[in-house]
Order: C-alpha cells, then structure tokens, then sequence
C-alpha cells in the first residue's frame, strides 16, 4: 500500500511514462520483422542468386534498423525525464519530511539513515523505474512476439520455444522471491556501514587522542564484512539466473537445430526459415538477460522503496503537523503583538522510548521583560526543558500557555495535538536560539546573521555584533561581513563559533531568546559584557539563560534549579542561596572561598 503511494510522485510525469514504453514497443515490433527480412534474403535472394532482391531487401533491413534506432533514442529520453523528474520529487518529499519531524523522529532513525534514503536509497529507486519503463513492456513483447513469429514460420519447430519460455520464466521468478528479501538485508547493512562510516569521520579528533584507530578500523571491518557477506548471498542467488537461462536457451538452440536441419533435408521448411528460427531464439535469449538484469535492479528498488515509503507515509503524528497552510494562515491571525508570558502548568516529560521522566511536575511563569535563569547538574533536564519551549518535542502530561493560550496540551485529542503542534511550529517565529553546540552554516558572516532576519540591515548586524562580542574579531578578517564561513563554522574558533551564534540571535531581535548553555567556550570578561548585551535586548522580550556557571545566572530576574528532572527551586540567587540545597552546592562548588 505503501509503494503504491510512492508511485504518486509519478503522475507528473505519466506522459512521459506511457511514451517511453510506446516507443519501446514500437522499437521492439519492428525488430521481430528483421529475422523474416533475413529469411527471405537466404531462401529468395542467395538461394536464387538474386543480387538485385537481396540489395532491395538489405535496404529495409537499413531501414527498420533506422527506425529501431530513432524509437530507441526518443523512448530513452522519455524513460530518463521520467525517471530522473520522479527521483527528483521523492527526494524533495523526503527533505520536506525530514524537515517536518519532530526530534524524537529524527533520532528514531538516525542521521546516517537519513542520508542513505535520500541519496542511495533513491538513486537506486530511480535506476529501477528507469529500467522498468524501458523493458517491462518490450522485454515481454519481444518474448512472447517471437514464440509467436516462430510459429509463423514453422509449427514444429516452434513447439520448442513453448518448452523453453515456461522454463525460463520458472527460473526468473524463483530467483525474483529468492533474492528480494536477501536485498532488503544489504539495504539494511548498508545503513550500518554509513552510520559506522559518518561515527568516524565525525569523531576523527577523539579516535586519534584516544589512540583507538585500530579498535576502529577492526569494527568497521566488521560491518563492512558482515555487509559483504550479505552482499555475496544475494549476489550467488542472482548469478545464478545467467547460466540457467544460457543453458536453457542454448539446448533450446540445439534442438531447434537438430530438429530443423532434419526438416531442411527433407524439404521440409527452407533454409531461411530454419536462420529466422535460430534468431527468434537469438533474441529470446538476449531479451531474457535483460529482463534478468531488470529483475535484480527491481528487487533492490523495491527494497528501496519499501525504506522510503515507510518513512514517508508511516503513521506518525510528525510527518503530517506542518503541512495544512490553510491552518497556519489561521494561527497569523491569531498572532498576538507581543507576548507577555509562558506558563508551564504540571507539564511532564520523558523521551520517546525511554521508561524514565525526564522532567517531573514542571510550574512555573515567565513574564515579558524578565530573564530566566536554568542552572543544575548534567542530566537535571535542563535542554529538554528549552526543547519544550520550541516546541521540538511534546510534552507528556500537562500544559503550556503562551498569552493565556494553550499550545501544547497532552490531554487533548489527535486532531487537537496536531493543531496544537502547528502552533508551536508557528510560535518559532518569535523565537531567537543560541543551541549548545556552536553552528554555523557555510556561505559568508552576513549570510548567517540573517537566518533570523532576511532584511536586517549593515548597521543591525552591527549592533549584534556588537552585543555579542564579536564586532572586533569580524571586522578584523579580510572582507568583514562578506568573509567566508566554511561548513560547521570550521575556520573560526569555539569562542567565536558562539559569539556569531549569539548575534544571529540577536539580529532576530526575538520576544523569546534562549541561550543553551551558549557561553560556555568565553572567557568571564567576556561572558559578562555579552550578559550585558542580553539584559539590554530583555527588556522587551523573554529571556532564557540555560547554563551550569552559577556566574551566568546569578543577576537573573528568576532562577529555575532542576535536579534529576524536578524542579528543586525557584526564585533570585539570594532567595535561593538560603532555602535550596541543590542551588548552594553548585554556587559552593564553583564559588569555595565565598562565604555563604
């Protein structure tokens, strides 16, 4: 049901679909005609040493050789177009899927299977339905066409091909069922390989400082073994269609010689016929590999597009939330001016899978103008608590109101979830992140400080820039603005990594900034005029400030302390110093000569 889906990302393409085949039929009727013009030449032309009638029909040979050739090119463009235009639509659907999901679906499968579906997974998706709409009509036609052919030009002989097609049909699709779930299997290796494979490249710099490049090389070796192994099964399945049907083909061949030699002895049937017998089996043989050929690339396509399809259409409540527009033009105009506040309201949260809570019973308010302080141990909760507040997962049980409005509520139905979900996703409008890790996309410094801002002028840029203490070492590199910024940001340092992350949140200019533990690589002099930066972008915003330096949240309006998922204290440092435990043995730790 699900393949069937797939195949609607085709229907742009359907005349392309059905003109390739068309022209391919046309290509292989004319084709069946050569081996009678051939027949005629030997028995009518050399048998009676007629120059002039072998001369005349070596024309038409030439010819149908012409049109055969023009059909042939005219259906390939159209197969290529088809094939090559579908592939393209799938991919995009899977980009736009893969967008779409929420976090929990996209660690559900991985980033390396991701990558496999659309690259791998697809280019081999296209090749099938190439293949397909060139020889899944003419391969047949061509096979049946010459059982037929033969028996025009001699019964007897032809009841050898009724024999010979059942048989080679039989070993076809016996070796179809054998080898189709031996090559779901190497699909599924295959993603092993590529996880294995993105893991060391990824973690280069840590295998190496951890001297464990040969315990790496002797586990991927492993995968990629265990991968070939697979690999070789399918492929001993596969090879075995070729000798079986040269086999068959070639006693065939035999036989049509033994017995036709007999009945041109006798006079029975002329040589010319006997030559146009031996090429219907000739092109049976030929038109049997390619559809063995064609079979083996259908098998690994289908396996393929089983993998697509079960992640583009499975039921799941992410792959479809984002997609009404119709809704979203309804949510703008509910958008409020500003938004004056967020309520947690008893929310719980533990991540798909997991038997644990993440976070537990979760209140609390957050009021435009006021900065929240986040601060507790690893593992407290502390970025599932700001995932919730992006709306990158939903929360388990209770409520989240932005202005009063409830965005995300577990209680409700399905339909009200996803309502709810395209709420949140339309809520990211207002929001302005700084994630943990530091990311910044190739292109230039100006291209990245307007993700959050299209528009944002030269002297904007500059005001973040400045805000975030990053205005100096950016006007320092040749080209300023226009400097280049390679892929993850690889060219500039940690600290500098975060300062441009911290601006492009800045430019944004957002009612909700949130700061995950994003000043971590600074030094404190610097932490503290970019805090400063902070206080002056708050005043007409939500401002939430994720870290574990008790340094950086100390002048926070409210501080949240998370302990194991539960909130273990609420309130300003000098309130917190004297009722919460878990808040002054981190300020203790971090602070020991400082007397409490």
């Amino acid at each position: 049901m699900m393949k069937k889906r797939l195949l609607a990302y085709i229907k742009p393409y359907i005349k392309e679909s059905i003109l390739g085949p068309l022209f391919k039929l046309t290509e292989a009727t004319f084709e069946l005609l050569v081996p009678l013009v051939i027949a005629n030449i030997i028995s009518n032309g050399i048998g009676h040493n007629d120059k002039v009638y072998i001369i005349k029909m070596g024309g038409v040979l030439l010819l149908l050789a012409a049109i055969g050739l023009t059909c042939a090119i005219t259906a390939q463009y159209f197969a290529a177009k088809a094939a090559t235009g579908f592939a393209a639509t799938v991919r995009e659907e899977i980009f736009k899927n893969i967008q779409r999901r929420s976090f929990g679906e996209l660690e559900k499968y991985g980033t390396s299977t991701l990558i496999t579906r659309i690259t791998s997974d697809v280019n081999q998706l296209q090749t099938g339905v190439n293949l397909f709409l060139r020889l899944f009509l003419r391969s047949p036609f061509i096979v049946f066409g010459a059982v037929i052919m033969a028996f025009i030009v001699d019964v007897k002989g032809a009841l050898i091909f009724t024999v010979c097609v059942p048989l080679l049909f039989i070993v076809v699709f016996a070796v179809l069922l054998k080898s189709i779930p031996l090559y779901k299997k190497v699909q599924q290796s295959l993603d092993t390989v590529t996880i294995k494979t993105r893991e060391n490249l990824s973690g280069v710099r840590v295998i190496r400082a951890f001297n464990c490049d040969d315990e790496e090389t002797e586990s991927f070796e492993k995968n990629v073994t265990a991968l070939k192994v697979i690999q070789l099964a399918a492929g001993r399945v596969t090879a075995f269609m070729n000798p079986a049907t040269f086999l068959i083909v070639n006693v065939s061949t035999l036989a049509v010689l033994y017995f036709g030699a007999g009945e041109v002895y006798t006079g029975a049937i002329e040589r010319g016929a006997l030559v146009a017998l031996l090429n219907y089996m000739a092109q049976i043989l030929v038109e049997l590999i390619k559809l063995a050929n064609l079979i083996i690339t259908m098998t690994k396509s289908v396996a393929c597009a089983d993998r697509i399809s079960e992640m583009l259409f499975e039921n799941d409540e992410s792959a479809t939330v984002y997609d009404d527009k119709e809704e979203n033009k309804n949510l703008a105009k509910e958008k409020t001016d500003r938004i004056e506040n967020i309520i947690f309201n008893k929310v719980d949260f533990a991540y798909p899978g997991s038997g644990k809570e993440s976070l537990k019973d979760i209140s609390f308010e957050a009021k435009k103008g006021e900065i929240i302080g986040i601060i507790g141990g690893t593992g407290s909760g502390k970025t599932t608590l700001i995932n919730l507040i992006c709306g990158y997962y939903l929360a388990t049980n209770g409520e989240i109101d932005v202005n009063g409005k409830n965005i995300v509520d577990s209680s409700t139905q399905q339909d009200d979830k996803n309502v709810a979900m395209r709420m949140t996703k339309f809520m990211r409008d207002y929001i302005g992140i700084v994630p943990q890790t530091a990311l910044l996309f190739s292109g230039t410094i100006e291209d990245n400080l307007k993700w959050g801002k299209k528009d944002a002028s030269n002297d904007e840029m500059d005001t973040a820039l400045k805000r975030a203490c990053a205005y100096d070492f950016v006007y320092q590199k040749e080209g300023a603005l226009k400097a280049e910024v390679t892929e993850g940001g690889k060219n500039f340092s940690g600290g500098q990594r975060q300062r441009l992350c911290i601006a492009r949140a800045f430019v944004k200019e957002p009612e909700i900034l949130i700061l995950d533990d994003s000043t971590s690589a600074l030094d404190y002099v610097t932490e503290k005029k970019v805090r400063a930066g902070i206080r002056e972008l708050a005043k007409d915003s939500i401002c939430f400030i994720v870290s574990q330096r008790a340094a950086s949240i100390m002048d926070a309006d409210k501080i949240l302390v998370l302990d194991d998922g539960e909130l273990a204290g609420l309130g300003k440092h000098e309130e917190l110093i004297k009722t919460c435990e878990a808040y002054r043995e981190i300020y203790k730790s971090q602070f020991p000569e400082e007397a409490i």
